[in-house]
Order: C-alpha cells, then sequence, then structure tokens
C-alpha cells in the first residue's frame, strides 16, 4: 500500500514542478482511499501557508467534516518541516509516510522529529524512505532545470546590458 499511494504523491509533486513551484506533494488516506491531495502552491498562492501537507489537511478536514484526522494515513514527498509537522500532530494524524528525507529543514527526524515527540498529547507513525530515490529525482530535476534557466536568463540579460551599453 505505501508504494501504491507515495506513487499518487508523487504525482502531485510533479503537478507542482509544472507551475514552478518546489515539486513537493501529498496525499491523505481514510479507509484504504484517497480523500485529499495537495502540492506546493506557496509562489502560485503568494503564502508561506501553501505547503503541500497543509492544503491536503484542509481538503481531508473538509472532506470528513472533522479537524481531527485520527484514523488518516499521510504520504509525502519530501520531510515535513517544523510548520507542517506541527500541523500533523494538531491534526491528530494517525500515521505518516515520508519519501525523501529533508537534512536542511525536516521535522520528521533529520533536524528533530515533532511526530514522535513524547511530550505532546499526541504522536504520529512514522515510515521513511519509500520510493526514495523517485522522491529525491523529481527534486533533483527540478532544482537542476531550475539552475539551467537561471543560468540562462543571466546570461540574456548580460547580452541585452551589454547591447545597451553599446548604444548609449
Amino acid at each position: 500500500m505505501n508504494i501504491k499511494y507515495m506513487k499518487e504523491a508523487i504525482k502531485e509533486a510533479k503537478k507542482a514542478a509544472k507551475i514552478g513551484e518546489v515539486p513537493i506533494g501529498c496525499v491523505i488516506v481514510y479507509e484504504d482511499k484517497i480523500i485529499a491531495r495537495g502540492y506546493n502552491k506557496r509562489n502560485t498562492k503568494k503564502t508561506t501557508l501553501a505547503h503541500a501537507e497543509l492544503l491536503a489537511i484542509q481538503k481531508a478536514s473538509k472532506k470528513l467534516g472533522d479537524w481531527r484526522l485520527e484514523d488518516c494515513t499521510m504520504y509525502v514527498t519530501l520531510e515535513p518541516c517544523q510548520m507542517c509537522a506541527g500541523a500533523i500532530i494538531q491534526a491528530r494524524m494517525k500515521e505518516v509516510v515520508v519519501g525523501a528525507m529533508n537534512s536542511k529543514a525536516g521535522c520528521a527526524g533529520s533536524i528533530l522529529n515533532i511526530l514522535q515527540m513524547e511530550e505532546f498529547n499526541h504522536q504520529a507513525e512514522l515510515t521513511t524512505g519509500v520510493l526514495e530515490e523517485e522522491c529525491k529525482k523529481v527534486l533533483q530535476d527540478f532544482f537542476k532545470d531550475l539552475r539551467i534557466k537561471n543560468k540562462l536568463e543571466k546570461e540574456e540579460n548580460k547580452k541585452l546590458h551589454k547591447n545597451l551599453e553599446e548604444k548609449i
């Protein structure tokens, strides 16, 4: 089951990449059915709050008519940040399945593990490394393409400035 749903999360991540967003995707599963999907839309929506996980949590809560997602499992392509991990715990999510870990901002074990802190009144089950290489590749390809695009734009700007200087 983990692989089937993670593949769906990867599809969501690819939607983000197509619109120029960092490709992070997620799905929430309840009673063996996907009830919510989300992908990163921070730039599109111009808000820090438009992370894949938060958008999916909103949809799942609306679908179930409750903020508590106690019997739900989230599949996410990249380890949640502190904000998303906190929201997952607040939503009482049963389980989180992570594709790739995030050594720079991950809060499901990389930097700290908000999902399983005994100090909180709820902890989520955690599985990591599901389709890890595929999840990493989506991110790596996106950033590789972005670097190439930025380099080409920089070169184009240099040419434009050079042409303007020559005309002056």
